[in-house]
């Protein structure tokens, strides 16, 4: 249900194509739900347009959120496409697959750069992938520029444990136990016992950190304003580590 959810909302939300260029709609709109198979960033700012330039998108242009969501959940728009939302409720939300993501220890850590730097100038940035059909999940919370918690998993392992687990995480019973298993302990099967957090693990821990975004359409926001999108930068591409000598 789900999966058919997201291709329809695809369908419906997709930016217009006209004369061989992409057309984003700036006419303010009310705010659209995402999340499913998403990554995203939740930043504590009403200032849309500084969390754009701190980015550092590439032609950034106004964008609603209708054509926003669209592009990021289109099949070809979104690998290279970023929507920043306009606020709600004092968050800003920066939204796409092309967001960079912890992908391993043979790759360079582009996420935690970029975290870094958002932290260094708002006060609260928090940090949310899940993506089950590559098993990639993650979350992060930086306050004043400091990370109070960071953790990412993927189909190779812990890739990011740092921070203590927070009262968030354990009342979901989100435990590093819960993920791994116990080591050399073996299931049935032989292999190590393997369990991951699941979508709805991360949407509700947004929802304790910030908001839930799947639930934005139902969010009522005084003023209609529009959002911006934009290209990813190209250093937010994954680079794999070069070999030592």
């Amino acid at each position: 249900m789900v999966t058919l959810t997201i291709a329809i909302a695809a369908q419906v939300l997709a930016p217009r194509l006209a004369d061989g260029r992409v057309h984003f709609e700036q006419n303010p709109d009310h705010p659209v739900g995402f999340g499913y198979k998403m990554a995203w960033l939740a930043v504590r700012s009403r200032d849309t347009r500084a969390v754009v330039e701190e980015l550092g998108l590439v032609a950034a242009e106004p964008c609603n959120w209708k054509s926003g969501v669209g592009t990021v959940y289109d099949e070809h728009l979104g690998n290279d496409h970023v929507f920043v939302s306009p606020p709600v409720n004092g968050w800003t939300f920066v939204v796409g697959l092309a967001l960079p993501y912890p992908i391993g220890r043979t790759f360079a850590d582009k996420s935690a750069p970029l975290l870094e730097r958002l932290g260094r100038r708002f006060v609260e940035v928090q940090y949310f992938f899940a993506y089950p059909p590559l098993d990639v999940f993650a979350w992060a919370r930086l306050l004043e520029g400091r990370a109070v918690r960071a953790f990412a998993i993927t189909d190779s392992g812990v890739v990011w444990n740092k921070g203590r687990t927070t009262k968030e995480e354990r009342a979901l019973g989100l435990k590093l136990f819960d993920f791994r298993g116990v080591r050399g302990r073996r299931g049935d099967a032989g292999g190590e016992i393997i369990l991951y957090p699941t979508e709805e693990h991360v949407l509700s821990l947004a929802e304790k950190w910030s908001i839930d975004p799947t639930g934005l359409d139902e969010v009522d926001v005084p003023t209609l304003n529009v959002g911006y999108i934009g290209l990813a930068p190209a250093d937010w591409r994954p680079e794999r580590l070069r070999k030592a000598g």
